[in-house]
């Protein structure tokens, strides 16, 4: 058996890449957050509608990046996309519309059946006092909607956070890279992948833990109602 020597001070001299790349992968999880709900909102509001003119382009659109990988359209909008808009993407961009649009298919579908849970009542109370579909939906429905299905999309977000390490690929200089380049300038591979492995942990652990509160409270009020 090899007997391994471990120097995580000799790594550690090096944290601020290790701040910036926390940064920027706090950076992307925020902007993604925001685009998961709004868009998850939107295309989960026309996925549910009868109208053929917003359900089927929101089923195609939530089809097609269900079912393809968040690496392969990472990748295909840094090479390929460009090719098409005649113009050269930053990995950050590109990372963010690969794993935004992945996210907001995944956040519409979670939005979706929170709606579908919400009972026929309640969408003919709505327009029982004259509200329109939209509405219904802003002033009803989705108030509702969301309290079910907080703790669906706390796991999404979990779930976001860690995908933003995929961006190291295309060279965003999130927390994977940033270890991916120390470790190949100082050559310690273990002591770098150890740390960055941890740091992932302090950052998610924290959402995990407000997942499990929000599940508890939410089954908690349930059961006082």
């Amino acid at each position: 058996m090899i007997e391994y020597e471990w120097k995580f001070r000799e790594v550690l001299e090096y944290w601020p890449a290790f701040l910036n790349g926390m940064a920027l992968t706090a950076q992307l999880s925020l902007i993604l957050l925001i685009a998961a709900i709004l868009g998850g909102v939107i295309v989960g509001s026309a996925r549910y509608s009868k109208n053929r003119f917003f359900n089927w382009p929101a089923t195609f659109f939530i089809e097609a990046f269900r079912n393809t990988p968040v690496f392969v359209q990472i990748i295909w909008f840094f090479f390929a996309f460009p090719i098409l808009i005649g113009v050269q993407m930053e990995g950050f961009y590109a990372a963010l519309l690969g794993i935004g649009l992945n996210m907001i298919a995944y956040s519409a579908e979670i939005f979706r059946a929170g709606i579908q849970s919400i009972e026929r009542g309640q969408w003919e109370a709505g327009r029982a006092i004259g509200m329109n579909y939209f509405q219904s939906m802003r002033r009803v429905v989705l108030p509702q909607a969301i309290r079910r299905m907080i703790p669906a999309f706390a796991n999404r977000v979990i779930e976001l956070v860690k995908s933003t390490s995929i961006a190291s690929t295309i060279a965003v200089g999130e927390l994977l890279y940033q270890g991916h380049q120390l470790a190949n300038t100082i050559y310690r591979p273990m002591e770098t992948y150890t740390i960055v492995a941890v740091l992932f942990f302090l950052m998610i652990y924290p959402l995990a833990l407000l997942t499990y509160f929000l599940e508890k409270k939410l089954n908690v009020d349930m059961r006082s109602n």
